[in-house]
């Protein structure tokens, strides 16, 4: 029989027409509602973005802003909106992507809120790396950059190692990741404290997360990275709704299980590692960027595109909040994510705990 709403009699069931209506009803009004969240997350990024290269020290009105972005304006507008803010602005925006997805596809993967890149120890991995590169062999730029992702793919690997029991399971390779990490912190802290002070404090100020100073520089090889990261990400992400299965399911509807979390987790780590490179190790972002996008567009999945707007959405805020709201000082991008994510890993840790889920 062709037709699925069609009883024993061959005549359509209408209990059955009547499901699938209410189905493909559900389904539309998700798509609705998540392209109408996207195009708002969309408008609150540019808005963002616009603040950021209109307010500071000088401020320039937002007509003299687009006026010097298209080609116009003065020379001191130039220097001032593409010299100095825009870099620092784009820079901001495609961080916070790059670790809202990242965090979006660990957490969905995992199917765990903790498996964030910056809990189970890949930050970590990245800032070992940058610290000990900048007070061990002097290095800055290109050379700390690399360092930095290349110690967020090492740390990856071991976590992945040592949690492999047949495979790997989220809670396990969070457990893992986050001892990984501690001992990480503990490398950092003796580097820190056995090194020049000057070369602490600016290896310190990298660490906390910081856009100050950032320039065209920095934001060229991230663009590169990231124009060849996230097309595969999405692409990769494709059985990412049968992975929430559980294995046995997944294998069951034809999923190589574990060559697609593999190309996940790749990926992930990838963007985790790049954005560590361009910006310090941000805290929180990525660990609140997919829990935040999920409210907003629930039973959608893993809402990959909301959870990289929405880490673009608060790391543009951060740093406005860190240059302008603060006092006369100027503080580094991470100090204000850190204030927004650490009140949020103590609650989930005291949900999961009276859930009785928290050991």
């Amino acid at each position: 029989m062709n037709d699925l709403t069609a009883g024993t009699t061959g005549h359509p069931d209408p209990r059955l027409a009547a499901a699938v209506a209410d189905v493909v009803r559900a389904r539309r009004a998700g798509r609705t509602r998540t392209v109408a969240v996207c195009v708002a997350l969309t408008g609150a990024v540019l808005a963002a973005f616009c603040a950021s290269l209109a307010f500071g020290d000088l401020y320039v009105p937002l007509g003299d802003v687009i006026a010097t972005l298209a080609g116009g304006g003065d020379g001191g507008s130039r220097f001032v909106i593409v010299d100095l803010r825009l870099p620092r602005a784009l820079i901001g925006l495609l961080v916070g992507a790059a670790f809202g997805l990242s965090g979006a596809v660990f957490q969905t993967l995992l199917r765990n809120p903790l498996a964030s890149p910056d809990v189970i120890g890949i930050s970590s991995g990245a800032g070992a790396a940058g610290v000990l590169a900048a007070v061990g062999f002097g290095a800055s730029g290109f050379v700390l950059s690399a360092s930095a992702l290349l110690g967020a793919v090492v740390a990856a690997a071991a976590i992945y190692a040592l949690a492999w029991r047949d495979g790997v399971a989220g809670y396990r390779l969070v457990l893992v990741g986050i001892g990984i990490g501690a001992a990480l912190s503990s490398m950092i802290s003796h580097l820190l404290t056995s090194s020049d002070v000057a070369d602490a404090q600016n290896a310190l100020a990298w660490l906390t997360g910081s856009l100050n100073g950032r320039s065209w520089e920095q934001l060229r090889p991230l663009v590169v990275a990231l124009a060849l990261l996230v097309p595969p990400t999405f692409l990769a992400a494709r059985p990412l709704g049968t992975l929430q299965l559980g294995d046995d399911t997944a294998m069951g509807l034809g999923t190589r299980v574990e060559r697609a979390r593999l190309a996940l987790l790749a990926c992930a780590v990838a963007l985790a590692g790049v954005a560590t490179a361009a910006a310090g190790p941000v805290a929180f972002v990525a660990f609140v960027s997919a829990p935040i996008a999920r409210r907003l567009v629930p039973r959608q999945g893993a809402a990959l595109l909301p959870a990289a707007l929405t880490g673009a959405l608060i790391v543009l805020v951060a740093d406005f909040a860190a240059q302008h709201l603060l006092g006369s000082t100027q503080f580094p991008v991470g100090v204000v994510t850190g204030v927004i994510g650490a009140p949020y890993l103590l609650w989930l840790l005291a949900r999961a705990n009276r859930a009785g889920r928290g050991g």
